[in-house]
């Protein structure tokens, strides 16, 4: 249930903050009368995740055998390449989102109205809905697969909580004088979110280990399960959140960590704060 209330929570703040934007500019020009627009391209493009979740994971539990395990390795790969595009994307384009839909909305306002305005926020959430549909059909499939049930309901509560933290905190920001370091958010969900996209690689390769498409070299570098046992209740979490494995393979082994180490430096460098320039003294 974590990693899925961290993803929605990220990806539901982010869209908070978009339709927040759009309804500041709509007031700050006056065009209230558009707003109905917004909330409708909004809903319209959380049905659309909604269905888009359902039908992957659907899919997914429909196949069974070695079709199954290509799905979910492709579908680890998919999502921790989409996570790690989200994360570096955020942490570049934050500075100039606000200007960019306030400049949209102008534009939006001035033509055709409200057809503009609902396509303009139908665009801007189905972007953050069909990542998030992805990530939850990932985190879905990692760990424990024999109690489905248990799965689809830890899946669903913790969506729904993340985007109700989302959608409380979109409010506070908006209607309060209470102001949040996002900068100081993202940074934290990012390398949060980097584990977790890490977890996926390593499950993706151990996925086409069992199948053949990808050789183990060394089937089980180590065996731990008996300190902490993956399929025990800390290891699930383990496994869930970080990708645990208490035998991996090397090659499992080798993807987590060169995936770990190339992003985190990586990220780290986009992050860092830029330095002033020096000032020479005569």
């Amino acid at each position: 249930m974590l990693p899925t209330y961290l993803l929605s929570l990220r990806e539901g703040l982010e869209a908070a903050l978009i339709i927040g934007i759009v309804l500041g500019a709509l007031a700050k020009i006056r065009r209230g009368d558009l707003s109905p627009a917004v909330w409708l391209g909004a809903l319209s493009a959380v049905g659309v995740s909604i269905v888009s979740a359902v039908l992957l994971t659907s899919f997914g539990m429909s196949l069974a055998g070695e079709s199954e395990q290509i799905f979910e390795g492709i579908t680890m790969l998919i999502a921790a390449g989409i996570l790690t595009w989200m994360i570096f994307w955020m942490g570049k384009q934050a500075r100039f989102l606000k200007g960019e839909l306030e400049a949209g909305v102008n534009k939006a306002a001035a033509s055709t109205g409200k057809r503009s305005m609902f396509w303009l926020a139908f665009i801007a959430v189905v972007r953050e809905g069909i990542e998030l549909a992805l990530f939850v059909t990932a985190a879905f499939f990692v760990g424990d697969q024999s109690q489905v049930t248990r799965k689809i309901v830890e899946t669903l509560a913790g969506t729904i909580l993340g985007l109700g933290t989302a959608a409380l905190l979109g409010w506070t920001l908006f209607a309060t004088t209470i102001r949040l370091d996002l900068r100081r958010f993202f940074q934290v969900t990012g390398f949060l979110l980097i584990l977790f996209a890490a977890g996926l690689v390593a499950h993706g390769v151990h996925e086409f280990n069992e199948v053949g498409w990808i050789p183990a070299v060394v089937e089980h570098v180590w065996d731990v399960n008996a300190i902490v046992d993956e399929n025990s209740v800390p290891g699930q979490l383990l496994k869930t959140l970080f990708g645990y494995n208490g035998n991996p393979s090397l090659t499992e082994m080798i993807a987590y960590f060169i995936y770990l180490a190339v992003v985190t430096v990586l990220w780290r460098q986009d992050t860092a704060p830029a330095k002033a320039p020096a000032t020479s003294q005569a």
